[in-house]
């Protein structure tokens, strides 16, 4: 049976210059123009850097996109996943010709409606209902067909009380519920959507993936999403890409990609002890006081607990400027990367700087589930009530299993599985 498809991408490239507006220097176009009259290809496509945001690389020049390759048949919902900074809004900026790939085309069938960034197009001192006919309007709906849907686009978005009112008053949230709602009813044959439904809470989240899904399964059309939540890629996708650096690493059922991107941000931490060596887990702060090294001391086996142990994490910092005080911070995140939890130390004092200090954080009663999951942590001052300076902050490390709970009518098991950000006990101990 032939294939019905809508989209294709070939050797699809994008190639930006850091921090230059447009195409660089006059020697620069000039060059590119020689070029082009003697039928050559443009010098400037042989260098640049891969797309690595965590590194500072040696050209002006970076690929954020290189040789991408894909089909979509009408009616998928295809999922587009990776890391911030993979090249995805890239991506979905040329398929929807905001910008024009630098190698490469893409071939369509149909209008594409595109909702890629909240609010685009919205004018503040516009009302709501003012705004839908400017927006539909940029997204190439009639005036009459605007009008006949009118009705169903305010029910949908939830704004009925403030439809008449200037959007410079909505909240992120409402604006978001109108533009998404529009896009939604302009009933396009590819319908391209950037993370932008986290804005929205999650009875508008669950709506808005009800209406992609009956886009794609009733209408027949195309959708392709991106978004950081795997429960919504995988609720509502068919297939996934999995990007990285600017490039597929994977292409298949979304099951798969899913787990492919999961294990692809695990595999370099795996290990007991992990040294932060590199800036690929650091967020930029003010490094008064940097995380040198974290280790799981007492798991039972391979990186494993039970929801009865305790969770010990030994800790080398360097004090890099003298403070009064400290405290360490963290995080657990599960295997759909919802935080599950946090924890706050007690505050210690500082005698001098410049030296290095081994402490130990214990989690007690923390009363895991069975499963996957992982730490990010932070060394700063303050706590949740007073507010935070941080120094440092790592994440995405120390993978750990819990294997099974010891108590099987713990009410925890009740509880559903993003069970919420809970609090847990913690100790901070400096090793002398």
């Amino acid at each position: 049976m032939k294939k019905d498809i809508i989209l294709k991408a070939e050797n699809v490239s994008k190639q930006y210059r850091l921090g230059q507006v447009g195409t660089g220097t006059l020697a620069h176009d000039l060059n590119r123009w020689w070029h082009q009259v003697r039928g050559k290809e443009n010098p400037y496509l042989k260098i640049g850097d891969v797309n690595d945001r965590s590194t500072k690389g040696t050209s002006d020049y970076v690929w954020a996109l290189q040789n991408i390759n894909f089909e979509v048949e009408r009616g998928e919902v295809l999922g587009i996943i990776g890391k911030n900074g993979a090249g995805k809004s890239t991506l979905l900026k040329i398929l929807s010709k905001v910008t024009a790939p630098t190698i490469g085309s893409i071939k369509s069938r149909g209008r594409i409606a595109s909702l890629l960034e909240v609010g685009t197009g919205f004018h503040g001192e516009m009302t709501g209902r003012e705004n839908i006919f400017l927006n539909g309007a940029i997204l190439g709906m009639t005036k009459k067909e605007i009008a006949s849907k009118i009705d169903e686009i305010i029910e949908f978005s939830g704004c009925e009380r403030y439809i008449d009112t200037p959007v410079k008053r909505y909240s992120s949230g409402m604006t978001v519920r109108l533009a998404f709602a529009v896009a939604a009813f302009l009933e396009p044959e590819i319908l391209v959507i950037d993370e932008v439904l986290a804005v929205g809470d999650a009875e508008f989240q669950k709506k808005a993936i009800g209406k992609m899904q009956d886009i794609s399964r009733v209408g027949g059309r195309t959708v392709l999403f991106v978004s950081h939540n795997m429960a919504a890629v995988k609720s509502l996708c068919t297939r996934g890409i999995v990007l990285e650096h600017g490039k597929v690493v994977f292409e298949g059922e979304i099951t798969d990609s899913i787990n492919m991107y999961l294990n692809a941000n695990k595999k370099v931490n795996l290990n007991t002890e992990v040294f932060v060596t590199d800036e690929n887990r650091r967020f930029s702060t003010t490094r008064e006081i940097e995380i040198i090294s974290v280790k799981l001391s007492n798991p039972l086996y391979d990186n494993c607990f039970t929801s009865s142990n305790d969770i010990e994490i030994s800790m080398q910092i360097k004090v890099n400027k003298w403070v009064s005080d400290f405290r360490i911070a963290g995080s657990i995140f599960n295997d759909d990367e919802i935080k599950v939890g946090t924890f706050f130390s007690n505050t210690k004092s500082l005698d001098r700087a410049e030296e290095i200090l081994s402490l130990k954080v214990c989690l007690s009663d923390h009363n895991l589930s069975k499963g996957s999951y992982y730490f990010a942590f932070s060394v700063g001052k303050g706590d949740e009530e007073y507010g935070n300076l941080e120094f440092d902050i790592i994440y995405n490390v120390l993978n750990f299993d819990i294997t099974h709970k010891t108590n099987i009518s713990d009410p925890i098991n009740k509880w559903p599985r993003d069970w919420g950000n809970i609090t847990f006990k913690s100790k901070l101990k400096i090793i002398k």
